[in-house]
């Protein structure tokens, strides 16, 4: 049977000697650990220049959405890693977050545009920040 992608990224961080956490941890380095974090995602960010090239060459469609899919799968991969360091559930503060972008539509279940064509949050909308701090720390109870 084949992994989740959330243990074949836990087996991944074991395998490269990469911290692993099963609850929300902040390290004592967590400041150089950032850093590195962003260099790491400034360096993906920038294969999109690499992408752009492609498309201005002529690369086949194909070719071009090849290199979008590695690059967003990298950063994915990137940032689930991160997550695994710090003991964070990202599938499960994922689920807050789109529960909370869903609760922007408008009272009428539609979405709400300004007239520049923005989205804009409905009255029913929600910050997401007090339900993913409600579910760090219950994390952080079950250590």
């Amino acid at each position: 049977m084949k992994r989740s992608f959330a243990e074949r990224i836990a087996f991944m961080n074991s395998m490269y000697g990469l911290p692993s956490n099963s609850s929300p941890t902040v390290p004592e380095n967590v400041q150089d650990r950032l850093k590195k974090f962003k260099a790491t995602l400034l360096d993906e960010v920038n294969e999109i220049d690499d992408i752009v090239k492609l498309a201005d060459d002529g690369a086949s469609k194909d070719d071009i959405v090849v290199a979008i899919a590695d690059l967003l799968g990298d950063v994915i991969v990137y940032c689930r890693s991160e997550a695994l360091k710090y003991g964070i559930p990202l599938e499960q503060v994922l689920d807050v977050i789109m529960d909370s972008n869903e609760s922007k539509l408008g009272a009428d279940g539609k979405p709400i545009y300004d007239e520049n064509g923005k989205f804009l949050k409905g009255p029913n909308y929600w910050k997401p920040e007090p339900k993913i701090r409600e579910l760090l720390e219950s994390a952080a109870s079950n250590r």
